[in-house]
């Protein structure tokens, strides 16, 4: 029966969700119940588009990359796959109008993932994190906003700096993995050999301006989500904020994180500043 598929379809998303991000399944629990699950669709099909081109090394990550782009493809115009992943993702994609810019601005990007060593011009930096981080911000949005295209229109810039500033406290934190494991270096005009603290000044300081705005946007979500992604932001503030007390040459050698323990105290504590109106 589809229907059985399409529940069984769902429950792997979530599934993703909760095995590859406790600190994201943790903010989308936060959410409304009537979105939560099109944000698991949303999370597992970026999630194993990631997957292949960061991490299935002993595989001919291009082949299976352009196999995951078929099947997305497929599964967009049918309307169903028996990929359980794209199958939730293409139900999410249609009930809600998701642009298929976006789709294919994020593929983009995690293609450049598979060769693409070096991101030398702002340019390329910024185009590489419109595909990789905002238009999922923008899609996430989509879901919030429940069609109303005026309110998607006024809040599409704060939730792509919001984007835009979860991805690049990602890079930061990831700094030794990406450079040293994948040979990668997103930030422009930055010699990570030589990594500085006038550099790691300059890269928070993009990323709090990034915050700012996206706390913004927070404000005025609707109620379903407002919660949730407050709880998002608040936890990659926090590993922002350890890795601004972090010496630049230890961010190279080693991986910042927030432990369990402290995303609980988050967690109260945001859920108190959400109560008392302190947004």
């Amino acid at each position: 029966m589809k229907l059985i598929f399409d529940r069984v379809s769902k429950e792997c998303s979530k599934a993703v969700t909760n095995a590859y991000s406790t600190s994201f399944s943790m903010a989308t629990k936060m959410l409304s119940e009537s979105i939560r699950q099109d944000i698991y669709n949303i999370y597992g099909f970026v999630r194993f588009a990631d997957e292949i081109v960061d991490s299935f090394h002993d595989y001919d990550k291009e082949k299976l990359f352009t196999m995951f782009e078929n099947d997305l493809e497929a599964a967009l115009e049918n309307r169903i796959s028996l990929n359980p992943i794209l199958n939730s993702f293409q139900e999410t994609y249609h009930n809600y109008g998701i642009d298929k810019h976006f789709v294919d601005a994020f593929m983009n990007s995690m293609r450049l993932d598979l060769h693409k060593k070096d991101y030398l011009t702002d340019e390329e930096y910024k185009k590489y994190i419109y595909g990789s981080a905002d238009v999922v911000g923008l899609m996430c949005l989509k879901v919030f906003v429940k069609g109303n295209h005026a309110q998607f229109d006024e809040l599409k810039d704060s939730a792509m700096s919001l984007g835009s500033a979860f991805q690049k406290v990602n890079f930061l934190r990831d700094l030794k993995a990406d450079f040293e494991d994948l040979s990668r270096t997103y930030f422009p005009n930055t010699d990570l050999t030589q990594l500085d603290e006038a550099s790691k000044k300059a890269i928070i300081n993009e990323i709090e301006e990034d915050f700012a705005k996206g706390l913004e946007g927070i404000k005025h979500l609707p109620l379903e989500a407002k919660f949730g992604v407050f709880m998002a932001y608040r936890y990659y503030s926090k590993l922002l904020e350890k890795l601004k007390k972090t010496p630049a040459l230890q961010i190279k050698s080693t991986r910042i994180r927030v432990p369990n323990y402290r995303k609980v105290e988050l967690l109260t504590r945001s859920y108190v500043k959400y109560q008392l109106n302190l947004l």
